[in-house]
């Protein structure tokens, strides 16, 4: 595998930022002008919001708060029936925004890990913007919390988060007391990888799930390696995540642990402990399959 240079790292976490494919769940960034009319103002507050969701994670939040979208990502991945036959806006990196401005929204929700790449364009098309974070389980539970306060849907925000927290209680409870697995969590597009770190979503699950990262990076989700230096960690666990075009990586991965003979030395593949993970349930942001992942990792883990 090749040395992953500073410019195709950049490249690269840009495509993963697209494919959200995440700063608390409540900080927005809103310049739309407030002032109504006479007659807006007799209208109910629900019929005037226009939300526009760039995300899937996102749309799939919106559709559990029980509340109504005016366009939607462009996306392979189903989304909500609830959302059907909406506009595009196109992807979360990319977005179309003469399609936006034409839906006049009163809001856009984006992630904040987009937040360099995206501020800019939304702000010189002077568009109302909120940014959601979702690096995180606990960052995804601030964000169903805030949103629900926002668009007064507390009452259902509050059900999704509890129920999430009884679940993650519940798997968390499995693990106590077991010996601490170390994990290696490789992101890879088809060409190459990069290595997820503890501040990273999977990276996240893992901490959550008992297992220690084989990485000691900080501040940063994904960085760039070299099998040597990873096989040095040598992982009981090596976690293998698809973006963007997922069977291609399967085969990438496939091929390089076969013709790559320093994975041989990785106790992980002796073990037979080499895992690839679904990826609409081990995004590169936190979405609503949470507990559910939570749960195959303690199996793959323990």
């Amino acid at each position: 595998m090749k040395k992953l240079y500073p410019l195709f790292l950049t490249l690269f976490i840009l495509l993963i930022a697209a494919g959200c494919s995440t700063s608390d769940a409540s900080d927005t960034t809103n310049t739309n002008n407030d002032s109504q009319t006479s007659t807006e103002e007799a209208t109910s507050e629900e019929s005037e919001d226009r939300i526009i969701s760039t995300t899937v994670a996102i749309t799939e939040i919106m559709d559990q708060l029980e509340l109504d979208l005016v366009g939607i990502p462009t996306t392979y991945k189903d989304l909500p029936e609830r959302y059907e036959g909406l506009p595009e806006v196109g992807l979360a990196m990319s977005p179309d925004m003469e399609i936006i401005r034409s839906l006049k929204p009163t809001d856009i929700l984006t992630v904040t890990t987009l937040t360099p790449y995206v501020e800019e364009t939304y702000q010189q098309k002077d568009t109302p913007e909120t940014y959601v974070d979702l690096e995180s389980v606990e960052g995804m539970y601030d964000a169903i919390l805030g949103l629900g306060e926002k668009y007064d849907r507390t009452e259902q925000a509050e059900a999704i988060v509890k129920n999430f927290e009884e679940k993650m209680t519940e798997i968390e409870a499995e693990i106590e007391g077991k010996e601490s697995p170390t994990v290696l969590i490789l992101l890879g597009v088809p060409g190459s990888y990069l290595v997820a770190t503890e501040d990273s979503y999977v990276g996240d699950l893992v901490r959550r799930a008992g297992g220690i990262n084989a990485v000691s990076d900080k501040g940063v989700e994904y960085i760039s390696s070299n099998t040597e230096n990873l096989q040095q960690s040598n992982p009981d666990v090596i976690l293998r995540m698809a973006h963007g075009m997922p069977d291609e990586v399967v085969e990438m991965f496939d091929l390089e642990f076969k013709e790559n003979d320093i994975w041989k030395h990785f106790k992980a593949v002796q073990d037979g402990r080499v895992y690839d993970l679904e990826e609409t349930r081990f995004g590169t942001t936190a979405n609503l399959a949470a507990p559910e992942a939570l749960e195959e990792l303690v199996d793959m883990l323990y």
